[in-house]
């Protein structure tokens, strides 16, 4: 049985660099993406996945953000390029 995982990241080159990561490992399946926060929010209550890689700074809402507003309880890792946030992503979880 794979893992569906959901990305949600905003920055192009990030989303292709996290994609690339990804298909090294065959039990995971890429089940949507998103480029925003509220398309994230969407998608992710439409396709339940099992695993979200969430970035944690994107338009329309931020990832911690969308991580309250989601009513489905994915296992959650965040991404980002800035370290300030880390302590709060480490807080969320």
């Amino acid at each position: 049985m794979k893992i569906k995982a959901f990305i949600a990241e905003d920055e192009p080159h990030s989303l292709d660099r996290l994609k690339d990561l990804l298909r090294n490992f065959p039990d995971l399946e890429i089940v949507g993406e998103a480029r925003d926060g509220l398309k994230a929010i969407k998608m992710i209550e439409e396709v339940k996945p099992d695993l979200v890689f969430l970035d944690i700074k994107m338009p329309g809402a931020a990832g911690f953000e969308v991580h309250e507003r989601i009513h489905h309880d994915p296992m959650i890792i965040f991404v980002t390029a800035f370290d300030k946030y880390a302590i709060k992503a480490f807080d969320e979880n």
